[in-house]
This record gives structure tokens, sequence and C-alpha cells, in this order.
């Protein structure tokens, strides 16, 4: 670090156990500033930022493509030490200076960070010096989308499907099964119960298995990259020839998923419960139902609402939560310029795994 300056960082209190903010929370926290000597500083600032952005490259022959697509929601700044405001030296040693941001109570997608693309919320603090780099600390803080099975009637509307299949080549006579779940959104961590009604009227034993598995959607100049993974497969007990059975499964969502994100134009993450019958020498009769993953539900003493304190650090003390980036100096690159594009509709006619 150079001179007078020894480190820059910012850092944020947490509001609730899981430490993640909503549109319209507030977010406090402090600056803090290590000085070695005296320092004459002509700003410095904290900005509350919220942005997607994704990129990927494609190759045509020779010809290397990138595709590359920012969606901006929201910048807003604070100013501790304000230019042109009477002397601004500051003395050695360490100075704290708290902020306090509301997060605007607009229509936010959840945090994310896939192999194409992200969801980031940050604090930045930015000191300014005549002729001199300007010193940056950076911050990531997860904002969840607020959603919740009340929030949406198409989340608790019931899912039913059912398929049969005539077998060939070397197994005969047919399989079918009728499967219903109880709805259509989940929590995090939560159990999918899985009704399936199977008629087993082929020659071989069967198996009911089941997948869930995720997929990844990133648009840019009006193509989209598309990435699915499987998150979990299980498989239940044989159903052996000329039976009928009705068989119950909960599958249970990892606490770990990333939540359904389908309120962002350039990313989404859309999920896939996948139940079907493992038939040998055949191709396997399927069901894709689409899941809506939610934040995990939260106790009473999860949330503890926040109010912005009037002023000075008395709101900041004794804070031993408090969530702090790594000591970041120096010159940051700009951000790629902030590109206008169309907006991307719901996609449900996507070709290959959906």
């Amino acid at each position: 670090m150079s001179n007078n300056v020894k480190s820059i960082s910012v850092g944020y209190n947490p509001v609730n156990k899981s430490k993640v903010f909503s549109s319209g929370d507030y977010i406090s926290g402090r600056v803090t500033l290590e000085l070695v000597n005296d320092c004459k500083i002509d700003s410095l600032c904290v900005k509350l930022k919220g942005k997607a952005e994704v990129k990927w490259t494609e190759h045509y022959g020779k010809t290397v493509v990138v595709y590359h697509n920012k969606e901006k929601y929201f910048s807003i700044k604070q100013f501790i030490i304000q230019e042109k405001q009477g002397n601004n030296t500051v003395g050695p040693g360490c100075h704290v200076y708290p902020f306090t941001f509301q997060i605007p109570d607009q229509e936010l997608p959840s945090s994310f960070k896939g192999s194409n693309g992200k969801i980031l919320y940050t604090l930045e603090a930015n000191l300014s010096r005549s002729m001199r780099l300007d010193c940056k600390a950076k911050a990531e803080f997860t904002v969840v989308h607020k959603a919740n099975l009340k929030s949406d009637p198409l989340l608790m509307t019931p899912q039913h499907s059912f398929t049969d299949k005539k077998m060939k080549l070397f197994t005969s006579g047919t399989v079918g099964m009728d499967v219903n779940i109880e709805r259509t959104g989940f929590h995090q961590g939560e159990g999918i119960k899985v009704v399936a009604s199977i008629q087993n009227k082929s020659s071989r034993d069967i198996k009911p298995k089941y997948c869930l598995y995720r997929k990844y959607s990133y648009f840019a100049k009006g193509k989209r990259k598309v990435e699915t993974k499987d998150i979990l497969k299980e498989v239940g007990e044989v159903i052996p020839p000329s039976a009928d059975q009705t068989v119950t499964r909960i599958i249970t969502i990892p606490s770990t998923t990333c939540v359904s994100i389908l309120n962002c134009n350039i990313i989404k993450a859309e999920y896939r419960l996948r139940v079907y019958l493992d038939v040998k020498y055949a191709s396997d009769p399927e069901i894709k139902f689409p899941i809506v993953i939610l934040p995990a539900s939260q106790g009473p003493d999860e949330e503890q609402p926040f109010v912005p304190p009037a002023y000075g650090f008395e709101a900041f003390a004794g804070g031993t939560s408090f969530q702090q980036n790594p000591t970041a100096f120096g010159p940051s690159a700009p951000p790629p310029p902030y590109g206008t594009y169309g907006m991307y509709p719901s996609l449900s006619d996507f070709s290959g795994k959906s």
C-alpha cells in the first residue's frame, strides 16, 4: 500500500442468523481506514451495488465469439469524506466510519454464481487522493428474493401426469405409471412427496427411479447458454412382472441447493424432478415435473428487524458477527460498459433436457 495508507476494508453487520438480506432491508456497516501518517484525502465514499453479468465464448472454426451481457439493479453512493469540504487531512491510526443503506425495495433476483454468470450484491469503499491511485475495498453480501408458498398460488398447485409404454424387442407387454406431487414450490431442505401408481404388465422386473436436476440458462446477444447437472438420484424397490403397486417416496431437496431464479432477464436457475421406470433392454418411460425451490423456511427467531441508527458508532459496538472482506486496496479495472439489451421471454419450449 502506498505511503500513508496502511489498509482499507469494508464490512457489514448481519441482520439474521442466515446472514441474508432482501429488498427493502437496511444494511449497516463500517469502513475501516488505517493510516501510518497524516493523510490528505480528496474523498472517501462507499457504494451499495447490485448487478447481474454473463459471459462465455464460442468457437466457430477459427473465429472466437464472446457473448457478454450485464444487468444493473442499483448503485447508491454515500460520501463519508466529501471533496472540497474544508481541510480533509486525517491523522495516523485506525479510523472507523459507520454507514447505513436501505436496499431498494424492488424486484431483485437472489444472489447467484455459476460457471458462465453471476448475480452479485456488494459494498465498495473508495479512497481518493490527489495524484495517487485510488485505494479500494469490497465486500459481497447475499440477497435472497422474497418468496413463500403464499406469495404465488401457482406454487401451491398440485402436479399430476401419467405415461404408459408398449415394450419391444427383448421385453413384451406394457408398463405405465401415474404420478402425483402435492405442489410446485418447495423450500430448501424440504421433502417432495412423490406418489406413483405403477403398472408392470411386462415380462421383466422394473424399478422406479428419481432424479432431481438443475438447469442454468444464460442469455446474451440473442443466444442462450445452457448447463444441466443432476443434484440427486434415488432408486425404489423392484416391481415384479404382472404387478400393480402404489409407491410413495420422499425426495429431500439438499439445503445447499441454490434457490430458483426466475426474475432475472439474463440468468435463470430452474429445476426438474424426473420420475422414470428402469426397464432392461428398453427405453425408460419418464415424467418430468418443474420444481420451484424457495429459501429455507425461517423460524420465529430467524428474522431480526433492523432499525437504522440515527448517527454515531454505538450501533456497531460489540458486533461479534461483523462480516468483513480481507484488506483490499489498489486500482481495479472498471467493469465493461453496460449495454442495452432486449428482454428475454420465458422459455418453455427449449430443446434438450427440459
